[in-house]
């Protein structure tokens, strides 16, 4: 279909940055040594100041879904491989692997410079980052209909938020983290966001009906898209096409969408807010901790609007089959004509009409809040527990995770985490090596490990899958986190 350029634009946002990039690893948020804990709560900051190798210092590749592979292929007995449509493969089957809405998406964050360092009776740091935003989103009425159809005299089906999103910014973060007290620590962040493109394509809401004597389809959805003045989205009519019909004139000519040259398309600003507790006075070797990450909105400017015509579409058969030339109005009956016809008013439908293309849109970031709880072990306090809880507010995208750690800091150098999730994407096992001796601090791990794969490579289940390492210069002497408060309650 002609929208494909839609989403092979979405598609190029994803990638124009980096192929690899990666949000801060969960797995090490309570590993003291791990350079960007402070990129997951502004008041967990590492054990030294740093500098980053450049584009080198948080570096990772990581998807996550609540579908995969095997969710839409099956194996025949004869080792062949079919897909959900298949007759073999029975509705129970297919449907019972689908959540409400089914979504694949990643969260990407390249840092292409940062540093860490103390001063003003606390932890700063400075990072410059590029980021993307990806995801689908398929409601499961809508696979249901495709698996189903037509179920009795009359079928309905009823789904929204059928979705394509994307979004490509630069970010640059100014921290401070800040012991107020031996107890508790408080940490901020202020982020200037520079927009690079975006795109939103969402059908709100799609009523299909099925019966014996009609169909009908009923859509209304809104597309936003934008990339600054370089990006061109026309209309048929002024691609020139030649239209028999008026109200194909405002649609979107996907095919004459072109990009010709950089510019910004908005600006924006966010903030993060983060704190610690530590316990002790309550419950020995107890800290708890909570942030909220990415509060703020990108302005978009340039932006251009469609909607669908939110019209009904019916159809009620084929009139008059002419199926010999010989026949009355052969060119304008036969079948070919009359499938062409029907798929051209189904597409009229549910086509986007470009309503502006020199508008502002403003769009907020999606925000994440985690709380996290520290259990030193009073029988060897170098090895503690942890449970981290986050959840995302993305709409459709939205997602929450539970992770139990086990975190073994046996030297002031050296740290490791293996962890266990249970998430909306569903469960994972998870670990990280943290090496930060005087120097250096290097770092490799996943949040979602994986142990089976496709041919391709791909994961079998859910597509999970993620690694993340760095390397960093470091200096100063290395002050865990009660030390430091220590030093600062003191000179207060």
């Amino acid at each position: 279909m002609n929208k494909l350029k839609l989403y092979i634009l979405a598609g190029a946002l994803a990638t124009g940055t980096t192929a690899f990039a990666q949000e801060a690893s969960r797995s090490g948020y309570f590993l003291d040594g791990y350079t960007y804990r402070h990129m997951l709560n502004p008041a967990l900051t590492p054990d030294r100041g740093y500098v980053s190798i450049p584009a080198l210092g948080n570096l990772g590749v990581g998807l996550q879904s609540n579908i995969g592979v095997n969710t839409f292929l099956y194996k025949l007995p004869n080792g062949q491989l079919t897909t959900f449509m298949s007759p073999t493969v029975s509705a129970d089957e297919f449907l019972g692997k689908l959540g409400k809405n089914n979504k694949i998406m990643a969260n990407l964050n390249e840092t292409l410079l940062s540093a860490g360092f103390r001063a003003f009776h606390g932890y700063n740091t400075i990072t410059i980052s590029a980021r993307t935003e990806v995801g689908a989103n398929i409601p499961k009425d809508l696979l249901t209909f495709m698996k189903l159809g037509q179920t009795g005299p009359e079928t309905s089906y009823s789904f929204s938020d059928l979705r394509l999103k994307a979004l490509a910014f630069g970010e640059v973060a100014l921290g401070h983290q800040h012991q107020i007290t031996k107890e508790l620590g408080i940490g901020a962040k202020v982020k200037f966001l520079i927009g690079i493109g975006h795109v939103d394509a969402n059908i709100k809401q799609m009523d299909v009906t099925l019966s014996n004597n009609i169909w009908s389809v009923q859509a209304q959805g809104e597309l936003n898209i934008g990339a600054g003045t370089g990006l061109k989205v026309p209309t048929n009519l002024e691609s020139g096409k030649d239209l028999d019909r008026p109200e194909m004139h405002d649609q979107i000519d996907y095919d004459g969408i072109d990009y010709d040259k950089f510019s910004l398309g908005g600006f924006g600003m966010a903030f993060d807010l983060g704190a610690t507790y530590d316990m002790s006075r309550f419950v020995d070797g107890l800290t708890l901790s909570a942030a909220v990450i990415d509060l703020g909105f990108i302005s978009w400017k340039n932006n251009v609007y469609a909607q669908t015509p939110n019209t009904r579409w019916e159809f009620d058969g084929f009139k008059n089959i002419a199926l010999d030339s010989s026949q009355p109005d052969y060119s304008e009956n036969k079948l070919g004509n009359q499938l062409d016809n029907m798929w051209d008013d189904l597409e009229d439908c549910t086509n986007f009409r470009r309503i502006s293309d020199n508008g502002s849109q403003s769009q907020a970031l999606a925000a994440t809040f985690t709380l996290g709880a520290e259990y030193k072990l009073p029988v060897w306090k170098k090895l503690t527990g942890g449970f981290l809880f986050t959840h995302r507010f993305n709409g459709p995208f939205s997602w929450t995770e539970g992770r139990f750690s086990a975190n073994l800091k046996p030297c002031s150098w050296f740290d490791m985490s293996v962890n266990y999730g249970a998430s909306t994407f569903g469960n994972s096992f998870g670990w990280m090596l943290n090496l930060h001796p005087r120097g250096f601090n290097f770092f490799i791990g996943s949040d979602h490990q994986f142990f089976k794969v496709t041919p391709q490579y791909v994961p079998v289940g859910h597509a999970n899958a993620q690694i993340n390492l760095g390397f960093n210069i470091t200096f100063g002497k290395s002050r865990p986190q009660s030390a430091s408060a220590d030093k600062v309650v003191a000179s207060l």
